[in-house]
């Protein structure tokens, strides 16, 4: 046979291309010319994470030697001045209490009456039958009041009386006399400026915090909620903040000097300047308050014209008397008001110089010298009647006794 009889392999033998033989990196045929630059980016990143790691530089995962918690050291005793102040918080802080005022409102849907909180602050345990001693202005708008006690039970509170000119105000609580714990009472005529003192209230709702500080000044006046300025007040650097109102200024004793009531501050928080009323009033208004709800003025029975048309009337220094009433101690007195006469002239009346000891230079004098004393008590009143100087000595009486 010929070569041209022998058939061909039905399988096709076709030649190979070397350029397509198979290749480790090479996918159907086709060659990978590059590495991808992600993988590359991940690479470098683990060999940087085993090289930090290696280097003890990766915290969490190189193996740490255990570490055992600091020895505490011995502390030793607290200093004298640490116990004591700790000592008398801890003897005074029972007789204070948080004060909540609240108002009543009537539910639109349900027209319940609800009482709605209204505003904080403290005050303290006068005695052992449920007084509390707190600032007037605490509670001066409050239609209801709770009082929370250093145990954190809740009571409601009665209004028995108050005093706007001495921002002063009792309330009462029926608990338990074994809940209640009164105050150490201290007297503050014989205050020094330098002495520690110590706050105790419930500033910004916060209850039973204490500050520390010392006397700043002594003898200071400041404008009461009545009007009327309430002198010999105390000053201190003591922090006292919005709901520390009404608390206890105490000494290093523990004894109550004086009653937190205001601050002088520009932003309304504490600057460095706060005041006290002095327990001595204190202790003169708060008895009164609660036997009568009230303090029973004394007046001289008489008004006196304002210090503008006294001036105007050609007095210089001094309280014009304008009116004198009927069957009271100036009348009694000879006190001579002031008076038109037929012609349509101004008669002056009596011009007050000195009343109970206190010169006297404005209307506002006269209260001040007043201010302590009760009806019925018998005072010197020096005063110039056309030029001559005279005294008389007149005898007190109620502010609520009929002109």
């Amino acid at each position: 046979m010929g070569d041209e009889g022998v058939k061909e392999n039905s399988l096709d033998h076709r030649r190979v291309n070397p350029a397509t033989r198979f290749d480790p990196l090479s996918v159907a045929g086709s060659r990978i010319t590059s590495v991808p630059s992600w993988l590359v980016s991940l690479l470098l990143l683990v060999v940087a994470l085993l090289m930090l790691r290696n280097a003890g530089l990766l915290p969490g995962l190189s193996p740490r030697a255990a570490i055992e918690p600091r020895t505490v050291m011995p502390r030793g005793d607290l200093a004298a001045d640490e116990q004591s102040t700790i000592e008398i918080f801890r003897k005074a802080s029972p007789c204070v209490v948080h004060i909540t005022t609240l108002s009543h409102r009537r539910d639109r849907v349900s027209l319940n009456v609800l009482e709605i909180p209204e505003g904080t602050g403290t005050g303290f345990l006068y005695d052992d039958t449920g007084h509390i001693v707190t600032n007037y202005h605490v509670i001066q708008n409050a239609q209801a009041a709770k009082v929370s006690l250093a145990d954190n039970s809740i009571w409601s509170a009665k209004l028995i009386g108050y005093e706007p000119n001495k921002d002063l105000a009792v309330l009462k609580i029926e608990a338990p006399i074994d809940r209640l714990r009164k105050i150490d009472i201290g007297e503050s005529r014989n205050l020094q400026v330098g002495q520690k003192v110590f706050a105790i209230g419930s500033p910004f709702g916060l209850d039973q915090t204490l500050t520390t500080g010392v006397i700043s000044g002594l003898g200071r006046e400041i404008k009461s909620v009545g009007g009327l300025p309430i002198e010999g007040v105390i000053q201190t650097d003591a922090a006292i903040n919005p709901g520390n109102s009404g608390g206890p200024l105490l000494d290093s004793a523990g004894r109550l000097i004086g009653v937190n009531t205001m601050i002088v501050s520009t932003s309304g928080t504490y600057s460095g300047v706060g005041f006290a009323v002095p327990v001595d009033i204190v202790n003169q208004v708060v008895p009164e308050l609660i036997r009568y709800g009230r303090i029973e003025k004394a007046i001289l029975g008489l008004s006196m014209f304002e210090d503008q048309m006294a001036l105007r009337l050609g007095v210089q220094e001094g309280a014009l008397i304008h009116e004198v009433f009927r069957s009271s101690g100036a009348a009694s007195a000879g006190l001579r008001p002031t008076l038109i006469d037929e012609d349509g002239k101004i008669q002056l009346g009596d011009v007050l110089n000195i009343v109970a000891g206190r010169s006297i230079r404005s209307t506002l004098d006269v209260l001040k010298a007043l201010d302590g004393h009760k009806p019925g008590d018998l005072i010197q009143v020096v005063f110039h009647r056309n030029q001559q100087q005279m005294a008389v000595e007149v005898k007190l009486q109620s502010a609520s006794a009929e002109r």
